[in-house]
């Protein structure tokens, strides 16, 4: 119970430990390539590629009147052009790309809603007041309400155009990915030329990926790679004078090898299990890539009673690092606390690279340790970075938008799962304000000197720990 005069707390949801996931993605470059080779697998892109564009255009046109008939239909379309298998992956990818910009659709007008109540309720209030009870208070000044009343009309119409689209069931999609589109305008921000800014755009519009098929040679027909690494390519029927092997097969000079997971690969397509592959070019660097995919078995969870028998680590991420201790199975603090840094500017490359890094230190810290679990709070800034939300407080919104949340909890789950690590979620409520209340001081000794985020990371383990019968001493 709240103290008299403050607001009651929330309630606390429980921790539980998050699943792992649920597929397995590897990569190998395709080395030695011979002219032929690129030219062949340009060709296919190329013809793939427009296939695509125009399934995807028909699957846009039916809106909400799809169903598996125009499925079917489009399939039947398509065949005529490639094969029933060819066509089978290009109408599975389409169908995955609606669904994702259905799903982006739905997002971005509960953001707008969102948005538009902020404004509305600020607008209501008296120029200059104060917030209150987790709300915002009145604008600054006239000038400003002013233009927030404009702000609020923008709003109200993309709300209103963005409702008649999903009605309609239409959807914005962009085969090559709508940033590279966007930098065709601005080639001088984006550092390129149009001769590069085409040549990556036509790159990204070919289709060479292939769903695998359990029961089949080596778990695919269209892409079948041999355990030795041998690829081949069975090409669309209009490109059929192009093979160099029996039954309209291409067969690639370049052989693959994947050094990461080579063992589990191999096992898989022994036993002629499927395996999706794709093909990709690189136009930065000018290399071809193979990616190997397929599910894998559902990992099982240890269950969270077993995980707090042992030793815990609690984890605050934070824009530039992760700041970590570890804690007994009675929630306290064992040894010294820790930070793993990263940099988060930069090239997308460089960011992932960054990450990667220091949740490797991370596990590697947690292995030697012996801990057998990792609790990081359940984060979700969606709401929580619009500027009519926190208004003028730009530092704080490019704080909140810097801390790769979503990235850093799916790379941290799958790295972990590879350690044989769990990762506890726990709900990120008062975490912050609690540890600086409550263990930042007592932490802090002659030779240390304890932050605010380590602070936040005790709490962060302590409810890991939580249970019914020690929610007073452990919350």
């Amino acid at each position: 119970m709240a103290e008299p005069g403050k607001k009651p707390l929330r309630k606390i949801a429980r921790p539980f430990v998050a699943d792992g996931p649920s597929g397995v993605s590897i990569r190998d470059r395709l080395k030695g390539l011979t002219a032929e080779d690129a030219t062949v697998l340009r060709l296919v892109g190329e013809h793939m590629g427009r296939l695509a564009s125009r399934d995807l255009a028909a699957r846009c046109r039916d809106g909400l009147e799809h169903s598996t008939d125009t499925w079917a239909e489009r399939k039947r379309d398509l065949t005529a052009d490639s094969s029933s298998r060819w066509a089978g992956s290009v109408t599975s990818n389409t169908h995955d790309q609606w669904g994702l910009s259905w799903r982006a659709q739905h997002q971005h007008l509960v953001s707008l809603d969102a948005g538009i109540r902020t404004i509305r309720h600020r607008l209501s209030l008296p120029i200059g007041e104060k917030g209150s009870k987790g709300k915002p208070g009145g604008y600054r000044s006239k000038e400003e309400w002013f233009h927030k009343t404009r702000r609020l009309r923008i709003l109200k119409g993309k709300s209103e155009r963005v409702s008649a689209q999903r009605e309609a069931g239409k959807v914005s999609v962009v085969r090559g990915g709508r940033r590279l589109l966007k930098q065709r305008h601005n080639l001088t921000a984006a550092d390129k030329t149009e001769a590069r800014w085409r040549a990556e755009w036509e790159a990204a519009r070919w289709f060479l990926t292939a769903d695998g098929e359990s029961g089949k040679r080596h778990g695919n027909e269209t892409i079948r790679v041999t355990p030795d690494g041998e690829v081949s390519i069975k090409l669309p029927a209009p490109l059929a004078r192009l093979a160099n092997a029996k039954h309209g097969r291409y067969v690639l000079t370049a052989r693959v090898s994947f050094p990461h997971r080579g063992e589990e690969w191999r096992d898989r397509i022994g036993a002629n299990r499927a395996v999706a592959y794709r093909i990709h070019y690189d136009v930065r660097c000018g290399r071809w890539y193979l990616d190997a995919s397929w599910t894998r078995k559902d990992t099982p969870v240890v269950p969270l009673e077993t995980l707090r028998s042992g030793e815990v680590i609690g984890v605050d991420m934070n824009a530039d690092h992760l700041a970590a201790w570890r804690l007994d199975t009675h929630g306290n603090p064992l040894g010294e606390p820790r930070r793993f840094d990263y940099d988060l500017s930069g090239t997308a490359t460089h960011r992932d690279a960054q990450l990667r890094h220091a949740l490797t230190r991370l596990l590697h810290w947690a292995a030697d340790s012996g801990v057998r679990a990792i609790a990081v709070e359940d984060l979700d800034f969606t709401d929580s970075k619009t500027r009519e939300k926190h208004g003028r407080k730009r530092r704080f919104r490019r704080l909140i938008s810097g801390i790769p949340t979503g990235k850093l909890k799916a790379r941290l789950l799958s790295m972990a799962t590879e350690a044989g690590i769990s990762v506890i979620a726990v709900d990120p409520a008062y975490t912050s304000m609690w540890g600086a209340q409550h263990w930042q001081r007592p932490l802090t000794t002659k030779n240390r000197a304890t932050s605010r985020h380590q602070a936040a990371s005790v709490a962060i383990a302590r409810r890991a720990l939580w249970t019914a019968t020690s929610a007073s001493t452990l919350s």
